[in-house]
């Protein structure tokens, strides 16, 4: 008997987006109209065993996995799911030559195999690959980040020799999902040139390895059997493509039929990309994605300008061609940390740990409380005294430094809810700063931005989208479908399954316009001269930096 569920939505075809963030895995089931019917959540382990290391278990990712699209199956016919699409971090996978994981902790003491993202062990190694200014560096605003694959590998390959020999398969974390989906090695382009230095700079080209570059920085044994371990070019895909349809031991795990395609992966930030900027505005669908910078905003943050020109941009990682929309350029900038930081004010603070707060949505009431107290239409002035530098965990863009620290200007004594929502406002407005700062680097090169979108969670936090539509000046437009990331991801399939003619036609179909966040120019000149006391506080950092390099007793004033 067919369920109430499966008799409200006929036979329409229906796609799995799978999104693997930092500490979650989450499953959607859509429609082709671009609903999201479901949704299923479930965390994912994390270990952390010193500062600047963080690591994962791809077993345990992949269980998540199973687990939450069996949820979101549930009591339907699963032959109705033509395709499923997958995105997840940028983080690194280690694999032997039985596919079995390969444990890549510092002095073996844990089995994961997974270096994480936002892992930092490999800064020595980041140093050592700029230092050969090589020219495939310029893709990545002219210096690596230790957030990206090589210098993680060159630290396995430099710190675990007895793990090296035993490595025979290397993945971006969106690849391994695939390969696990299908048993087939093909690696997404997006994934090789925003994170692993391949190269495509043509919309004719899939690519190819920069050898020399290998070479330079120790890794020429990468090029073995044709670069197997990291991706062949001949095996490369693009965006919206078809990796296959699921292995039998894979359907079997997800409860699907092996006639299910598997689309070529993306970074989480990239599917958010794919899951708004294809929304009409004002305008029938099918018009041009160029010029739309999307504000992917959660654990961390991502600014993703979609154009039609090639530019580089120092401190701003691209361009990159076809990924993730094919035909066109995409530069990508970003915070290391955003929800993390500001989870980390919050809850570090004595008011939240007394339990007399519980989450930013009291947080945002809060502020609106102390600013009607003090006859304010807005609570935005209230930190005309309070300032802060949020790079906590290093500068990605555009400074493209990851030994900044965070900075904090205004700190008094009060320990009190009061404080807190000072503190919480002013780390919004810092996140929002550190994206004017982006905007402007990219615009420096003439780059246009003509629409804003934004989506993740906190695309969900009022108080954040308008204090960045307010302080870039420009209207903010927020998706309908809010989990945009898991909508990425399930257009992929359904741009793979051919249900469509390509990605585009189904970002067109498939996206839409929730809301438009109109930016308050009352603010304007406020956060201009925040925004420069914001400047002044790096120029401070390093300034004090440089005060502390000298080995002098007196510094001369």
């Amino acid at each position: 008997m067919a369920s109430s569920f499966e008799h409200g939505y006929g036979d329409q075809p229906l796609y799995i987006g799978v999104d693997v963030g930092t500490s979650s895995v989450r499953a959607a089931l859509v429609t082709k109209s671009g609903e999201i019917l479901r949704t299923s959540e479930i965390p994912i382990e994390i270990h952390n065993p010193s500062l600047n290391v963080y690591q994962q278990y791809s077993d345990n990712i992949w269980e998540a996995v199973c687990s939450r699209v069996r949820a979101v199956i549930c009591n339907i016919n699963p032959s109705r799911v033509k395709s499923i699409g997958f995105d997840a971090t940028c983080s690194t996978v280690f694999l032997d030559s039985a596919a079995m994981p390969l444990s890549i902790c510092p002095n073996r003491t844990d089995e994961a195999n997974v270096i994480m993202w936002l892992d930092q062990r490999a800064n020595k190694e980041a140093d050592f690959i700029n230092a050969t200014k090589h020219d495939v560096l310029k893709y990545v605003g002219s210096i690596i980040s230790p957030e990206m694959q090589n210098p993680k590998v060159l630290w396995v390959k430099n710190n675990l020799p007895n793990v090296w020999p035993k490595i025979k398969h290397i993945f971006q974390l969106p690849d391994f999902l695939t390969f696990k989906s299908t048993g087939l090695l093909k690696r997404s382009l997006c994934c090789l040139s925003c994170k692993c230095n391949y190269l495509c700079d043509s919309n004719v080209s899939r690519g190819h390895w920069p050898q020399d570059f290998f070479d330079q920085i120790n890794l020429s044994d990468l090029a073995d059997d044709n670069y197997s371990k990291i991706g062949k070019p001949e095996e490369v895909v693009l965006s919206g493509e078809s990796v296959g349809c699921l292995s039998e031991s894979a359907a079997l795990e997800l409860g699907l039929p092996t006639s299910v395609v598997v689309a070529g992966s993306l970074i989480d930030a990239y599917a958010g990309v794919v899951g708004v900027i294809g929304a009409p505005i004002c305008q029938p669908a099918g018009q041009s994605m160029r010029n739309r910078l999307a504000i992917i905003a959660g654990t961390s943050g991502c600014h993703m300008l979609i154009t039609d020109q090639s530019y580089m941009v120092r401190g701003i990682w691209g361009p990159f061609m076809s990924s993730p929309i094919p035909n066109l350029w995409c530069l990508e900038g970003g915070h290391v940390v955003a929800g993390k930081l500001i989870d980390h004010m919050i809850q570090s603070h004595p008011a939240y740990i007394r339990g007399e707060i519980q989450s930013s949505h009291d947080l945002n009431r809060h502020l609106h409380q102390l600013a009607s107290n003090s006859n304010l239409t807005h609570p935005t002035e209230l930190t005309h005294e309070l300032h802060m530098w949020p790079d906590f965990h290093g500068n990605r863009s555009p400074l493209a430094d990851p030994s900044l620290k965070g900075m904090i200007s205004g700190l008094t004594l009060s320990d009190n809810v009061d404080n807190l929502a000072l503190i919480y406002l002013a780390t919004l407005q810092s996140l929002a700063y550190g994206s004017r700062h982006i905007f402007e680097s990219m615009k420096s090169k003439d780059l246009k931005i003509e629409h804003v979108f934004m989506c993740g969670g906190l695309s969900k936090n009022s108080m954040f989208v308008q204090i960045h539509a307010d302080v870039l000046g420009l209207p903010i437009f927020l998706p309908k479908e809010t989990e945009a990331v898991l909508l990425g991801s399930a257009i992929l399939g359904a741009a793979a399954s051919g249900d469509f003619d390509n990605l585009t036609v189904a970002m067109n179909s498939m996206c839409a316009i929730g809301s438009q966040i109109s930016p308050r120019t009352e603010s304007t000149d406020f956060h201009n001269r925040k925004y420069n006391v914001f400047l002044s506080m790096v120029d401070d950092q390093f300034k004090y930096r440089s005060i502390m390099s000298k080995s002098s007793d007196v510094v001369d004033s």
